[in-house]
């Protein structure tokens, strides 16, 4: 089969799939206009059934996705946009459109950390801490990560000896994985790339 079979308004459902988690991000419709425009550009466009209009995902938000295959079912009714994620998928905030039993399955709590982050770093909110570590520039954020990091260290080691249990380790755990992922949001690298790396070494 060549190309999807469009209904009879000329639409074709979307899944949308993150390409490193597996995880279904959302459910869309596109027209034949929006297929070619995420072949041309690299990134997802949808139909608006609701506005009628075609739509370039988070050309307002900033929440883009990076295409990186599309796939037809085996009937030729469905595509599959298997993506990179920029931000949250769901016009709420959320990682995904579709609710998890396990908020924490896919590392989704760790996703929704990054968004959170990004979106500090994007608009220096008066009052947030993120945002008065970022404005430290490099130096504010690598002081916090080789901080916990001895934390962390020391916090094992105390595990070992018996005189810390293991909520205290993961406290320090989080506090270490928290800065790091500020670290990255002040020098502008996002956290895919750390996964690719780790993906390549895997490889």
């Amino acid at each position: 089969m060549t190309g999807p079979r469009f209904d009879d308004r000329g639409l074709v459902p979307v899944v949308v799939q993150d390409r490193r988690s597996g995880r279904v991000l959302m459910l869309a419709y596109a027209d034949a206009g929006a297929l070619e425009a995420t072949r041309e550009t690299g990134e997802a466009h949808f139909w608006s059934r609701s506005r009628g209009e075609r739509w370039h995902k988070g050309a307002t938000s900033g929440n883009t996705m990076e295409v990186r295959d599309v796939r037809l079912d085996c009937d030729g009714d469905a595509v599959l946009y298997v993506v990179d994620p920029a931000g949250p998928a769901c016009h709420t905030g959320q990682v995904s459109c579709f609710e998890d039993a396990d908020p924490a399955a896919g590392f989704a709590a760790l996703e929704s950390l990054w968004a959170v982050i990004a979106d500090r770093a994007a608009r220096r909110p008066e009052g947030s801490y993120t945002a008065r570590l970022l404005a430290e520039g490099v130096d504010g954020p690598a002081r916090k990560v080789a901080e916990e990091a001895v934390e962390v260290v020391l916090a094992a080691k105390d595990h070992a000896a018996g005189g810390a249990d293991d909520r205290r380790l993961a406290e320090e755990a989080a506090d270490l994985v928290y800065h790091l992922l500020v670290l990255l949001a002040e020098r502008g690298v996002d956290p895919a790339l750390v996964l690719d790396v780790l993906e390549e070494r895997a490889g």
